[in-house]
């Protein structure tokens, strides 16, 4: 990576690393990095309700529902709380053991990943975004939450037939992973080792069942986790990712700091973006961006054939 793209990448970092919240309804975002705990843990900044019911069995199916039959995660919830329960965490933040953070290679390829968060204000589609990835037919990761398939069963069904996108979990309810209750950007996290096993389990079955084989990633909503949620996740069966590239800000940049930070992308890069917010400049700024990449002989590709 040449001295410029490397400016572009360390003058950014602070701006994107304050907005990875950007899957809700908007309000002021905290400041990147480490975040103090919640004084309500659970009780989220964005109006998220308390934790939901423990997941014993399969979830409910939801509204695109397929034939598949429901399978659970590789460990029981009894056998998360027992193993976890009692430990306590060391880390907090993007890239705990065993967390994913790029492709470990030099080659020239990156992996566009694309949340879709679900929830208040985050449960909309970007259609001119999937367009433009078919039209020029990039492949890309989809990390989906629970809330936003319940609220886009059409959409589901058409992206589950497309080989040129892979699906990937993202929660049932977009909560940091904390066995502690800590928060990121207000956000209130799980607050034990079964809460973890909650948010990620629900959507891991609900997946599942439409999909018919288990989802190979996980993201945590805001990418937050400690340590120990993040050996609860490995545990369950999952491969926890989080990026290298934080492409659109949380849904809030411009087109032009899109193009520009992604466009910056070393590298081996995983970039962070959303697929929820299609007033916002994510769209135009990848439209910008890839075919800029792919002039510097950059190629992309879906996160389990670049850590195959």
């Amino acid at each position: 990576m040449n001295a410029s793209r490397r400016a572009v990448l360390a003058g950014l970092t602070g701006l994107t690393a304050a907005a990875l919240a950007g899957c809700g309804s908007g309000g002021s975002l905290a400041s990147g990095g480490q975040t103090a705990a919640d004084p309500a843990p659970g009780v989220s900044g964005t109006g998220l309700a308390s934790p939901a019911a423990p997941v014993t069995s399969a979830a409910a199916t939801p509204s695109a529902a397929a034939s598949s039959p429901a399978a659970g995660p590789a460990l029981s919830r009894d056998a998360v709380v027992a193993r976890y329960g009692q430990l306590t965490p060391r880390t907090w933040g993007f890239g705990g053991p065993g967390v994913v953070r790029d492709l470990g290679t030099r080659r020239r390829v990156i992996a566009l990943t694309f949340d879709a968060c679900g929830g208040p204000g985050g449960s909309e589609y970007d259609a001119a975004l999937i367009a433009f990835l078919r039209r020029r037919e990039v492949p890309a990761t989809l990390f989906l939450n629970s809330r936003w398939i319940d609220e886009n069963p059409a959409t589901f069904r058409q992206l589950r037939r497309e080989p040129l996108f892979e699906l990937a979990n993202h929660g049932t309810r977009h909560l940091p992973l904390s066995v502690t209750g800590r928060s990121a950007y207000g956000i209130g996290g799980t607050r034990n080792a079964g809460e973890v096993y909650d948010e990620v389990a629900a959507n891991q079955v609900k997946l599942t069942r439409l999909l018919g084989t288990p989802p190979r990633f996980f993201r945590a909503g805001t990418a937050f986790s400690d340590d120990v949620a993040d050996r609860i996740v490995t545990a369950m069966g999952d491969q926890l990712v989080t990026f290298s590239v934080n492409g659109d800000g949380g849904a809030t940049f411009t087109p032009e700091q899109v193009r520009v930070t992604v466009a910056a992308a070393p590298a081996g890069s995983i970039v962070l973006c959303h697929m929820n917010h299609p007033r916002g400049g994510t769209a135009a700024g990848i439209a910008a961006a890839v075919p800029q990449l792919q002039a510097a002989g950059y190629r992309f590709t879906r996160l389990s054939d670049g850590l195959a």
